[in-house]
């Protein structure tokens, strides 16, 4: 073989591997590839090169051409891509782009998240939304203001703990109101004998002359069921309705909680029957003569006993119909009377009313 043919096959090797290399290089940048141009905005690009890789759906399709610096400084970083055109179907004018990494600290890439099925395709030149890069140094940040953080509670509850053992020791010592009732069998006596004479007030009170008919023919053991749906104040809104009646017109005794002439409440139950309503209250007082506790007892007999009767003789969602005794009030006259308050579809109920024995202390 002559020197002059193995000169030919080693510069005939040496040009193909060339044309393979510019091919590989060419086809990583898509240089013989039919592509477009779209651009996004980043507030900053996060160590982002021209030349990065642009990923659709986790694939290398497309290549970062070139990054702008804003010519003013409250404008954005232009990032400018060239796509594969076989994107050009799944990237629309609703994708995303995103700045991202190879790991922590890795190259850094584009990806473009995929449009909707609905939304037109992206034009030449046209702008993709984008999300701010997450940059590494502001997760730093972040973990050192946690441990900050963390480090100041367990602090606090150091001294929270060192607070109680110092309260505990007192109480032991039978220093202070509650170290008495522990340490003291005599103050803690005196307490619990007070506390049964108020239960056995509270009970006299239940059965005294003024509801004894209405707990008998009711068959309540505990007054509580009287407040078992009375709320602690109106709604803020006016009522969309009212019906307000004399206690007369419906009781058959001043000091009485039984109904005499129910039928009068029947226009009340076929409005509410008929009419989507969010909340209606019955609401029950009492003139300004009289002793407060029994009047206020008395008025929540009645409110119960209306809902009852409402409640019983129209189809009604009871959950929506509450009570509230008001007791002694000056605008009631000297018979007092009731009123069915009836609020509009959006009106939410408010709190029910706390214990019972605290609203008559």
């Amino acid at each position: 073989m002559s020197r002059e043919f193995r000169l030919g096959l080693f510069i005939v090797g040496t040009l193909l591997i060339l044309v393979a290399g510019v091919f590989l290089i060419g086809d990583r940048q898509s240089m013989f590839h039919s592509t477009y141009r779209v651009k996004t905005d980043f507030p900053n690009v996060a160590g982002l090169n021209s030349g990065a890789e642009v990923r659709v759906g986790g694939t290398h399709q497309g290549t970062v051409r070139r990054i702008d610096l804003p010519k003013r400084p409250s404008e954005q970083v232009t990032v400018w891509m060239d796509l594969e055109r076989a994107t050009r179907d799944i990237v629309k004018k609703d994708s995303v782009a995103v700045i991202k990494s190879e790991g922590l600290l890795g190259d850094k890439y584009v990806e473009v998240s995929f449009g909707s099925d609905e939304m037109e395709r992206l034009k030449e030149g046209e702008a993709l939304a984008s999300e701010p890069p997450l940059d590494f140094s502001d997760l730093i940040k972040k973990a050192d203001q946690i441990l900050d953080t963390s480090k100041d509670a367990m602090q606090n509850a150091d001294e929270l703990a060192g607070h109680l053992k110092s309260v505990s020791s007192k109480i032991d010592q039978g220093q202070g109101t509650a170290g008495a009732l522990i340490n003291d069998k005599t103050i803690y006596e005196q307490a619990n004998a007070g506390a049964t004479a108020f239960r056995e007030n509270m009970e006299a009170l239940k059965h005294n002359f003024l509801v004894r008919g209405f707990f008998r023919k009711r068959g309540y053991e505990d007054s509580d069921e009287l407040t078992k749906h009375e709320i602690s104040k109106l709604p803020s809104g006016p009522p969309a309705k009212t019906f307000a009646y004399d206690a007369k017109q419906i009781f058959d005794k001043p000091e009485s909680a039984k109904l005499k002439n129910e039928k009068v409440l029947n226009e009340a139950g076929n409005f509410l029957e008929g009419q989507k309503f969010g909340l209606a209250v019955v609401a029950a007082s009492t003139g300004m003569k009289g002793d407060t506790d029994k009047d206020r007892l008395l008025t929540e007999a009645r409110t119960m006993v209306v809902r009852d009767y409402l409640v019983e003789h129209f189809s009604l969602d009871d959950t929506r119909i509450k009570t509230m005794g008001l007791g002694k009030t000056k605008e009631a006259g000297d018979n007092g009377g009731i009123q069915i308050m009836i609020y509009p579809v959006a009106t939410n109920s408010p709190p029910a009313l706390a214990r019972k024995e605290s609203s008559r202390q």
